[in-house]
């Protein structure tokens, strides 16, 4: 099975808990995130990284109701190792730095935090909270795709819409394919 044979079936047979939280689905979010980063005009790594960005939460078998007990899954690390190797350093950077992108947001954008949803708010207390001055800085002069993460972030924020009609999982499966390093 190739790997976006796996992501498909992922997001299409595992995809249908809600998200945490939230009003939508696993699959619902993915597909905003993504559908929002091509109505941007975001080039095909971002959609495909808009897609991908919370596929951990499918991955590490901890169920939505992980927060509530006090525990950061660190799906973004799930996602990324496992993405690892099949597509590009930027897409992968932009799975593993989506959460430290909100923290990021948190602490360098006025107004940021009080847009957050409440369960993005109770996640972000979990996963350490705003960055400090210094995570900033290190941040900034460590991650090369840091700005691509900061917007993959920002579809992220805005895929929680009830009923939002989408294109499906299928629409972006050849997208995948010509994004997959070939084995």
């Amino acid at each position: 099975m190739t790997i976006t044979d796996q992501i498909v079936d992922l997001l299409e047979n595992h995809g249908g808990d809600l998200y945490f939280g939230e009003q939508v689905t696993e699959k619902e979010h993915a597909l905003q995130a993504a559908y929002f980063a091509e109505k941007d005009g975001a080039k095909p790594e971002l959609v495909a990284a808009a897609l991908l960005h919370d596929i951990g939460h499918l991955l590490h078998g901890l169920g939505e109701d992980v927060a509530e007990q006090g525990i950061d899954g660190k799906h973004e690390d799930v996602g990324a190792e496992w993405l690892d190797g099949h597509f590009a350093p930027e897409i992968v950077d932009c799975v593993r730095l989506h959460v430290d992108s909100k923290r990021y947001l948190t602490a360098t954008e006025p107004g940021y935090l009080e847009g957050l949803s409440e369960a993005s708010l109770k996640s972000l207390e979990l996963q350490g909270g705003p960055f400090t001055a210094d995570e900033v800085k290190a941040f900034e002069a460590a991650e090369p795709h840091f700005q691509v993460a900061l917007q993959v972030r920002r579809w992220d924020d805005q895929a929680k819409v009830v009923g939002l009609e989408v294109p499906g999982v299928e629409h972006y499966r050849m997208l995948l394919e010509s994004l997959a390093i070939q084995k």
